[in-house]
Protein backbone atom coordinates (compact mmCIF):
# COMPACT_ATOMS: atom_id res chain seq x y z
CA UNK A 1 0.00 0.00 0.00
CA UNK A 2 1.31 3.17 -1.09
CA UNK A 3 1.86 6.33 1.63
CA UNK A 4 -0.90 8.52 -0.58
CA UNK A 5 -3.62 5.25 -0.60
CA UNK A 6 -2.61 4.72 3.49
CA UNK A 7 -3.42 8.40 4.07
CA UNK A 8 -6.34 8.26 2.01
CA UNK A 9 -7.44 5.35 3.79
CA UNK A 10 -7.00 7.36 7.31
CA UNK A 11 -8.75 9.95 6.22
CA UNK A 12 -11.60 8.27 5.26
CA UNK A 13 -11.90 6.83 8.28
CA UNK A 14 -11.77 10.28 10.52
CA UNK A 15 -14.82 11.25 8.56
CA UNK A 16 -16.42 8.18 9.75
CA UNK A 17 -16.23 5.89 6.41
CA UNK A 18 -15.63 2.06 6.67
CA UNK A 19 -12.44 1.19 7.66
CA UNK A 20 -9.97 -0.91 5.89
CA UNK A 21 -9.51 -4.68 6.64
CA UNK A 22 -5.72 -3.63 7.96
CA UNK A 23 -7.32 -1.13 10.46
CA UNK A 24 -9.76 -3.74 11.70
CA UNK A 25 -7.45 -6.45 12.12
CA UNK A 26 -4.64 -4.37 13.77
CA UNK A 27 -7.27 -3.42 16.09
CA UNK A 28 -8.48 -6.46 16.71
CA UNK A 29 -4.62 -7.41 17.56
CA UNK A 30 -4.43 -4.45 19.98
CA UNK A 31 -7.56 -5.55 21.55
CA UNK A 32 -6.55 -9.16 22.12
CA UNK A 33 -3.13 -8.10 23.71
CA UNK A 34 -4.98 -5.81 26.10
CA UNK A 35 -7.43 -8.82 27.21
CA UNK A 36 -4.55 -11.15 27.64
CA UNK A 37 -3.07 -8.93 30.03
CA UNK A 38 -6.75 -8.82 31.87
CA UNK A 39 -7.35 -12.37 31.95
CA UNK A 40 -3.46 -13.53 32.68
CA UNK A 41 -3.61 -16.08 36.07
CA UNK A 42 -7.34 -14.90 36.88
CA UNK A 43 -10.20 -17.45 36.47
CA UNK A 44 -12.78 -14.28 35.33
CA UNK A 45 -12.62 -10.89 35.19
CA UNK A 46 -15.47 -7.98 34.54
CA UNK A 47 -13.01 -6.84 31.62
CA UNK A 48 -13.37 -2.97 33.35
CA UNK A 49 -10.07 -2.23 32.49
CA UNK A 50 -10.20 -2.69 28.78
CA UNK A 51 -13.93 -2.03 28.63
CA UNK A 52 -12.92 1.85 30.46
CA UNK A 53 -10.34 1.80 28.82
CA UNK A 54 -10.34 5.12 26.51
CA UNK A 55 -8.72 2.72 23.77
CA UNK A 56 -9.98 -0.75 24.39
CA UNK A 57 -13.61 1.20 24.93
CA UNK A 58 -13.55 2.55 20.88
CA UNK A 59 -11.89 -1.50 20.05
CA UNK A 60 -14.53 -3.46 21.59
CA UNK A 61 -17.47 -1.75 19.39
CA UNK A 62 -15.79 -2.37 16.48
CA UNK A 63 -14.84 -6.43 17.08
CA UNK A 64 -18.45 -6.98 18.73
CA UNK A 65 -19.87 -5.71 15.44
CA UNK A 66 -17.86 -7.81 13.38
CA UNK A 67 -18.12 -10.88 15.13
CA UNK A 68 -21.95 -10.32 14.70
CA UNK A 69 -21.34 -9.53 11.12
CA UNK A 70 -19.51 -12.77 10.47
CA UNK A 71 -21.97 -14.55 11.48
CA UNK A 72 -24.74 -13.07 9.30
CA UNK A 73 -25.96 -10.55 11.42
CA UNK A 74 -25.35 -7.20 10.04
CA UNK A 75 -26.19 -3.79 11.78
CA UNK A 76 -29.84 -4.17 9.60
CA UNK A 77 -30.34 -7.02 11.52
CA UNK A 78 -30.75 -5.70 14.84
CA UNK A 79 -32.16 -2.45 16.62
CA UNK A 80 -30.85 -3.07 20.41
CA UNK A 81 -28.20 -4.22 22.14
CA UNK A 82 -28.83 -5.47 26.06
CA UNK A 83 -26.15 -5.57 28.78
CA UNK A 84 -26.94 -8.54 30.20
CA UNK A 85 -24.64 -7.77 33.59
CA UNK A 86 -23.21 -4.57 34.75
CA UNK A 87 -19.91 -5.26 33.34
CA UNK A 88 -21.44 -5.34 29.74
CA UNK A 89 -22.58 -1.65 30.42
CA UNK A 90 -19.82 0.08 28.99
CA UNK A 91 -19.55 -2.56 26.17
CA UNK A 92 -23.44 -1.79 24.92
CA UNK A 93 -22.43 2.35 24.86
CA UNK A 94 -19.31 1.12 22.90
CA UNK A 95 -21.55 -1.05 20.65
CA UNK A 96 -24.04 1.75 20.27
CA UNK A 97 -20.75 3.94 19.35
CA UNK A 98 -19.28 1.68 16.73
CA UNK A 99 -22.65 1.50 14.67
CA UNK A 100 -23.34 5.43 14.77
CA UNK A 101 -19.68 5.50 12.99
CA UNK A 102 -21.27 3.30 10.28
CA UNK A 103 -24.36 5.06 9.83
CA UNK A 104 -26.60 2.92 12.26
CA UNK A 105 -28.33 4.35 14.92
CA UNK A 106 -28.64 1.38 17.77
CA UNK A 107 -30.93 1.78 21.42
CA UNK A 108 -29.22 0.10 24.46
CA UNK A 109 -30.86 -1.25 27.25
CA UNK A 110 -29.93 -3.02 30.61
CA UNK A 111 -31.11 -6.31 32.04
CA UNK A 112 -31.75 -6.11 35.93
CA UNK A 113 -33.28 -7.89 38.66
CA UNK A 114 -35.04 -4.99 40.12
CA UNK A 115 -38.20 -3.80 38.28
CA UNK A 116 -38.35 -2.68 36.29
CA UNK A 117 -36.39 -5.35 34.64
CA UNK A 118 -35.39 -3.82 31.52
CA UNK A 119 -33.79 -0.37 32.13
CA UNK A 120 -33.44 1.89 28.99
CA UNK A 121 -35.93 2.73 25.54
CA UNK A 122 -38.61 1.02 25.02
CA UNK A 123 -37.80 -2.52 22.77
CA UNK A 124 -41.37 -3.44 22.61
CA UNK A 125 -41.23 -4.59 18.91
CA UNK A 126 -37.49 -4.67 18.14
CA UNK A 127 -34.92 -6.99 17.17
CA UNK A 128 -32.14 -7.59 19.95
CA UNK A 129 -28.94 -8.80 20.74
CA UNK A 130 -28.14 -9.73 24.71
CA UNK A 131 -24.61 -8.75 25.58
CA UNK A 132 -22.24 -9.92 28.44
CA UNK A 133 -18.32 -9.56 28.46
CA UNK A 134 -17.32 -12.84 29.55
CA UNK A 135 -19.73 -16.24 28.57
CA UNK A 136 -17.77 -18.80 30.42
CA UNK A 137 -18.51 -21.90 32.54
CA UNK A 138 -15.32 -20.88 34.22
CA UNK A 139 -16.43 -17.47 35.82
CA UNK A 140 -16.97 -17.01 39.54
CA UNK A 141 -19.07 -14.36 39.68
CA UNK A 142 -21.96 -14.43 41.22
CA UNK A 143 -24.16 -11.72 39.96
CA UNK A 144 -23.63 -12.79 36.53
CA UNK A 145 -25.92 -14.83 34.25
CA UNK A 146 -22.68 -17.02 33.80
CA UNK A 147 -23.05 -18.58 37.12
CA UNK A 148 -25.88 -20.53 36.01
CA UNK A 149 -25.17 -20.43 32.22
CA UNK A 150 -24.85 -25.03 32.03
CA UNK A 151 -28.56 -25.01 33.10
CA UNK A 152 -29.64 -21.82 31.55
CA UNK A 153 -32.02 -20.87 34.33
CA UNK A 154 -31.02 -17.06 34.32
CA UNK A 155 -29.98 -16.90 30.63
CA UNK A 156 -33.52 -18.20 30.43
CA UNK A 157 -35.03 -15.65 32.65
CA UNK A 158 -33.47 -12.62 30.69
CA UNK A 159 -34.68 -14.53 27.28
CA UNK A 160 -38.38 -14.90 28.79
CA UNK A 161 -38.06 -11.54 29.62
CA UNK A 162 -37.34 -10.02 26.79
CA UNK A 163 -39.82 -11.53 24.92
CA UNK A 164 -42.76 -10.40 27.29
CA UNK A 165 -41.66 -6.95 26.35
CA UNK A 166 -42.58 -7.84 22.80
CA UNK A 167 -39.21 -7.83 21.59
CA UNK A 168 -36.98 -10.86 19.45
CA UNK A 169 -34.07 -12.11 20.95
CA UNK A 170 -32.04 -12.54 17.66
CA UNK A 171 -28.39 -13.75 19.33
CA UNK A 172 -26.46 -13.62 22.36
CA UNK A 173 -22.61 -12.13 22.33
CA UNK A 174 -20.02 -12.05 24.16
CA UNK A 175 -15.90 -10.23 24.33
CA UNK A 176 -15.09 -13.30 25.39
CA UNK A 177 -16.95 -16.85 25.16
CA UNK A 178 -15.53 -19.96 26.67
CA UNK A 179 -18.24 -22.32 26.66
CA UNK A 180 -18.48 -25.88 25.87
CA UNK A 181 -21.53 -28.30 25.11
CA UNK A 182 -24.27 -25.81 22.64
CA UNK A 183 -22.11 -23.05 22.38
CA UNK A 184 -19.50 -25.45 20.73
CA UNK A 185 -21.62 -25.08 17.62
CA UNK A 186 -22.51 -21.92 17.94
CA UNK A 187 -25.64 -21.51 20.04
CA UNK A 188 -26.88 -21.76 23.59
CA UNK A 189 -30.29 -23.33 24.51
CA UNK A 190 -32.97 -21.44 26.59
CA UNK A 191 -36.01 -22.37 27.94
CA UNK A 192 -38.66 -19.99 28.44
CA UNK A 193 -39.80 -20.80 32.22
CA UNK A 194 -43.41 -19.09 31.76
CA UNK A 195 -44.46 -21.05 28.46
CA UNK A 196 -41.28 -23.98 28.47
CA UNK A 197 -40.38 -23.22 24.96
CA UNK A 198 -37.13 -24.18 24.10
CA UNK A 199 -35.30 -22.35 22.08
CA UNK A 200 -31.41 -22.08 20.37
CA UNK A 201 -30.19 -18.88 20.63
CA UNK A 202 -26.74 -18.15 18.35
CA UNK A 203 -23.74 -17.12 20.35
CA UNK A 204 -21.52 -15.21 19.08
CA UNK A 205 -18.20 -14.30 20.87
CA UNK A 206 -14.96 -11.85 19.87
CA UNK A 207 -12.38 -13.84 21.07
CA UNK A 208 -11.93 -17.17 22.36
CA UNK A 209 -11.18 -17.49 26.33
CA UNK A 210 -8.57 -20.94 25.36
CA UNK A 211 -6.79 -18.70 22.93
CA UNK A 212 -6.66 -15.91 24.62
CA UNK A 213 -5.15 -17.93 27.93
CA UNK A 214 -2.83 -19.63 25.56
CA UNK A 215 -1.45 -16.11 24.05
CA UNK A 216 -2.99 -17.25 20.52
CA UNK A 217 -4.21 -13.89 18.33
CA UNK A 218 -6.16 -16.01 16.22
CA UNK A 219 -5.54 -15.72 12.22
CA UNK A 220 -7.27 -12.29 11.94
CA UNK A 221 -5.38 -10.27 14.41
CA UNK A 222 -1.68 -12.65 13.52
CA UNK A 223 -1.81 -11.71 10.07
CA UNK A 224 -1.93 -7.90 11.27
CA UNK A 225 0.81 -7.99 13.66
CA UNK A 226 3.10 -10.28 10.83
CA UNK A 227 2.00 -6.71 8.65
CA UNK A 228 3.17 -4.41 11.63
Amino acid sequence: MSAENGNAEVEGEKRGGAKSSATICKGKSELSTLLQAAVTRKPFSELFDVSLDHRGAELIGDALLDALEKRGFGLDDFDAVGALTAAAVPMVVAVMQAAHARDRELDGFVMDFVYPSIKGPSIAGKRVVLLDSWLSEKSYVQTSSLVTLRNGNELSLDFSVVEHEDAQVVAIASLIGGVSGDADSGSIKVINPVSHEEKNLPFVMAFDEDDLRNGELGEEASAAKKVD
